[in-house]
């Protein structure tokens, strides 16, 4: 087993013809939580979307190695795959589609009561009231968002890039929101990308990145950060 199971070495991404991101270095570790921080336009988002082989961030030069593979070259299928997840800050809407079918689809199977309840209740909410509800525009942006992050707990992904998963979460949800990151890591051994405003969310970080102006200004564990 490779030592890292994300290497990312001198990475240069544009959108159309602006480059964004200038040089950027990361190592994540397997089951460890790296926070990205930084203004807004600095690149965070960018820097998600490059790991998770968006056709609309275009690598220049460098590479993206991971657990052992350079990926570089994979589109964004390829990368789902190997492992590599995405949630997004504004989740996709699948009108007609239910929130047990969204889940089991996620979980690549079936899903019973019993599982589906203890998916749904580490982001709370309860399966009775929400299984065979609709993905649609009934559901808050807050709902979810929580369904999002459901399905990354049925796919088990190798590893999962949270872009600004505090949107539309209240105080009390967000504080359940870092116990689920805390449980991924610990019960599913994932590891994970959190693009955040939110200094809360250092809680659950292993390590913290500060991104200005295309590059990592500043790296280091919460507490010396």
């Amino acid at each position: 087993m490779s030592k890292a199971l994300l290497e990312i070495q001198n990475l240069h991404v544009r959108v159309e013809e602006k480059e964004i991101l200038h040089g950027v270095n990361l190592t994540v570790g397997h089951d460890e939580t790296h926070v990205l921080m930084g203004p807004n336009g600095t690149g965070k988002s960018t820097l998600g979307y490059a790991v998770t082989g968006n056709p609309a961030y275009s690598v220049t030069s460098g590479s993206i190695v991971f657990d052992g593979e350079d990926i570089t070259g994979l589109n964004v299928t390829e990368r789902a795959r190997k492992g590599v997840s995405y949630a997004f800050q504004q989740p996709v809407r699948f009108k007609g589609l239910t929130v047990r079918q969204l889940i089991e689809t996620a979980a690549g199977g079936a899903i019973d009561e019993c599982g589906l309840c203890d998916i749904l209740s580490k982001v709370g909410l309860c399966a009775h009231e929400y299984c065979n509800r609709e993905v649609d525009a009934t559901l808050s942006g807050g709902e979810m968002k929580r369904i999002e992050i459901a399905t990354v707990l049925a796919r088990h992904t190798k590893l999962t890039v949270f872009d600004e998963p505090e949107a539309g979460i209240d105080l009390w949800s967000f504080s359940s929101l870092i116990q689920t990151f805390q449980d991924i890591r610990r019960e599913l051994k994932g590891t994970m990308i959190i693009i955040s405003h939110q200094e809360r969310i250092l809680r659950a970080a292993d390590e913290v990145l500060l991104l200005d102006g295309g590059r990592v200004s500043e790296s280091g564990t919460a507490e010396h950060m």
